[in-house]
């Protein structure tokens, strides 16, 4: 399978993303995960990545059948600015710079997306109850 490269340019420097889907389980439902990757600086830079957990919930059908969320190019800015101001250096050689949910979830979230450590430790936290939460937050606003 090819991986589609997308580009976004900020300011001087051309960022290159792809995006996979990907799902996981959780303790009501499936969910949709966005694995998100960002170079800087070419294919041997230190990428960034970013597990997104789509919040997407309350289809009579499940989450993993119906779920269509998929990062704009408006998520991918946002990832981007925010890992920039929390020490991610595009232009080191090698490596990974994570954001991960540990670590950034209390300070970061995309309208459509939280954080997830769930695809890198089987162990994180529940996303089921973490969407659930998310779209009560959103019904009450």
């Amino acid at each position: 399978m090819r991986t589609r490269l997308r580009q976004l340019r900020i300011d001087a420097r051309t960022f290159v993303w792809s995006a996979r889907i990907r799902h996981m389980s959780g303790s009501g439902d499936c969910h949709r995960c966005i694995r998100l990757r960002v170079w800087g600086a070419g294919k041997t830079s230190r990428a960034l990545q970013a597990d997104l957990l789509s919040v997407t919930w309350g289809s009579p059908w499940g989450a993993c059948a119906t779920d269509t969320a998929y990062p704009t190019s408006a998520d991918v800015r946002a990832v981007i600015d925010y890992a920039l101001l929390h020490g991610w250096q595009p232009e080191e050689q090698g490596g990974t710079f994570v954001l991960s949910e540990q670590e950034h979830a209390v300070d970061f979230a995309l309208p459509e997306f939280l954080l997830t450590d769930r695809l890198r430790t089987p162990e994180s936290a529940d996303p089921t109850t973490r969407v659930i939460r998310a779209d009560e937050a959103r019904s009450i606003t």
